[in-house]
Parts: C-alpha cells; structure tokens; sequence
C-alpha cells in the first residue's frame, strides 16, 4: 500500500480519482478532485489530496486542505468549506495508511489539529464535534400537484406562494444568485463568500452545480438555492432570500421546487445539508420531516488541548454577529472574503 499525492496539474490521475470517488459508497461530492483547484485557486489554501494506492489501483482517497490563520488556527482539514469528508476508501489497509500519512504531515507542516469531517464515525476514542447534523429524506415517487408527500402545513406556503405568483427558473445565474445569498447571510451575522468562488462552482462542476431561483410575478428574485447533484442525490448547499420572501412563503416553494427538479434529474435522495442543532435552519428542515443524521467531525489534536470552536455557537463571536448585522451590504460584501477565507 502506497500513499501518493494527487497534483493539480496531474488531468489523468484527477479522472482516475474522481472514478474511484463516483464508484466508492464511502465517497461524497466533496471528494471529487475538482476541489483542489477550487481551494487552491479561489482561497490560496495549499491542498493536499493523499491517495492510497495497491498493484497500480487507488484504494482509497483523502482531500485535505492546510488552513493557517492567526484569528482561527493552524489546521489541515479534510475539508474546508464542505459538510462531509475525511476519507473515502474501500480497504480498512488504505484508512489507516491515510490516516496516518495526515498525521504525519500535519506533524511536519506544524498544525494544531486535523479534522476529519466524517458522516459516520471511525474512532470513537477521538475528540468528536457533535455540534452538527444533516438531514436527508427519500424523494417521493409521486410529486403532483396535490403535494400529498409532503406536511400540510409545507403544502399551504408552497400554495400561498404559488396563488402571489411567484414561480421558479433554472437559469445558473451567479450575477443574481449571489445578492440574494449575500443579504442573507450578512443578516445572519455571517460574512459571505466571494462571488468569484460560486462562478467557478460552476465552472470547474457544470452540471453538477445549478441555481434555482424563486421570483415574483414580476420576474425578480427573492429566494435562491446553488445545489449539488452527485450520483443519486441532490444536495441543497447555498441558499439565500431577501428579506421580502419571508411573507410569500418562498422559501417552501423553492425546497418543493427543487425536490421536483432532482426527480426530473433522476434522484433519489434529497440532501438539505447541515444545520447547528437548536438553530432556525434546524427547526425548518425538522418541519418538513427531513430525518436529522449526526455528523461525526473528528480530530486529532497535535499542538492544542481541545476541539476549535469557530462557528457562530461560540459565545464570544456574539458581539461580531450583532455588528456584521448592521453593515452595509457593499462592506460586508467587501471585508466578508477575507475572513470567511480561513473559516471554511
């Protein structure tokens, strides 16, 4: 069993991987090389895609990036700016030549901690974050427009919003996707991404990647959603909407849109990512009878005694919640990039 590194500039070896990570159950969309240049190229984040490899066979993957950041730490993280990842293998002899291969670069790059962010968990004798969780439901067979599959409650917004003419368009548009996302997440007390980053979402994933947004009758956007399609699955990843949407039920008709779009697609399964438990985001999905799956983020801890905090739970990021609130959309938008940069 070798340990080797995938190259950026390496096309053919990134389609081999990338043929492991669509025929491996382990492997998610973020596994997929094309993550490397997103990192590499939109945060300057030096990536570290490890593969495990036996008789000229990968046999397992491992993406790791190297986030080091005065204000959030020094970390190799598997992987910044996704939900799920650490590693996807299908030899337990691959897992531990991963693992260990991480440790020992994070010992010579001098990080503080690796994280590994598993869907389930690989050693329960880690330090474990417990904070998060995904929820994800089966795609019902019959999608019509009684909306029989979904709660009664979700079906009189999406009718609401349907009766105020607001309607849905697949249009993969960043230059209206990302006002509606920012304003939302600046409300949140959150800096945004770069809007550089989702054109090359787009670029570097195609089809893979696609807006929907939810407009009035009038055609202007209030709700949008930038999803993942991987396998059988759709992921809803970065959604947003103007404070304006609130009162005309768009968001419901974008979840109810979406979910018959990944149909069309073929999909079988509708991943609505993660949320912080006892959050908003949390409460939302729980309504609409997603099934709340633990996520298991796991850590070796090399040069610190507990697990970082940096999500906006932590007590002490209140007083910078509250005031990122107040800004200016063209500031918060400005400054936003450089921090979220080393957040991931």
């Amino acid at each position: 069993m070798i340990v080797r590194q995938l190259h950026e500039d390496d096309a053919t070896k990134a389609r081999v991987w990338d043929s492991f990570v669509e025929s491996c159950p382990d492997a998610t969309f973020f596994h997929l090389s094309g993550w490397q240049q997103l990192i590499s190229g939109v945060f300057h984040h030096r990536c570290y895609f490890l593969y495990a490899e036996k008789e000229g066979q990968i046999t397992g993957v491992l993406p790791l990036a190297h986030v080091n950041s005065r204000l959030f730490g020094n970390a190799l993280v598997a992987l910044p700016f996704a939900v799920y990842g650490g590693i996807a293998a299908i030899a337990p002899q691959a897992s531990h030549a991963l693992e260990q291969a991480a440790i020992d670069l994070g010992k010579r790059l001098g990080v503080e901690h690796i994280e590994f962010r598993n869907i389930h968990p690989r050693h329960p004798d880690w330090p474990t974050q417990d904070l998060y969780v995904t929820f994800v439901r089966k795609i019902p067979s019959v999608l019509d427009e009684k909306m029989l599959c979904i709660p009664q409650k979700r079906r009189n917004m999406v009718r609401k919003a349907i009766k105020l003419g607001l309607y849905a368009t697949h249009d993969d548009d960043v230059d209206e996707f990302f006002p509606v996302y920012a304003e939302n997440v600046r409300d949140h007390g959150t800096p945004a991404l770069p809007k550089r980053y989702f054109s090359e979402l787009k670029r570097v994933f195609q089809d893979k990647c696609e807006i929907l947004t939810i407009r009035t009758k009038d055609g202007v956007p209030v709700s949008a959603i930038l999803s993942f399609y991987f396998r059988d699955r759709v992921m809803a990843y970065y959604a947003g909407e103007k404070m304006s949407a609130r009162n005309l039920a768009a968001n419901d008709l974008k979840y109810w849109e979406l979910m018959k779009r990944a149909a069309a697609r073929g999909c079988h399964i509708f991943d609505l990512g993660r949320s912080k438990k006892g959050t908003g985001s949390f409460e939302f999905k729980r309504l609409w009878e997603f099934e709340a799956q633990q996520l298991n983020y796991e850590y070796v801890l090399l040069n610190r005694d507990g697990i970082p905090q940096n999500n906006p739970m932590n007590p002490k990021y209140r007083l910078f919640i509250a005031l990122w609130q107040r800004l200016p959309i063209p500031i918060a938008n400005a400054i936003g990039p450089y921090l979220v940069r080393n957040l991931g």
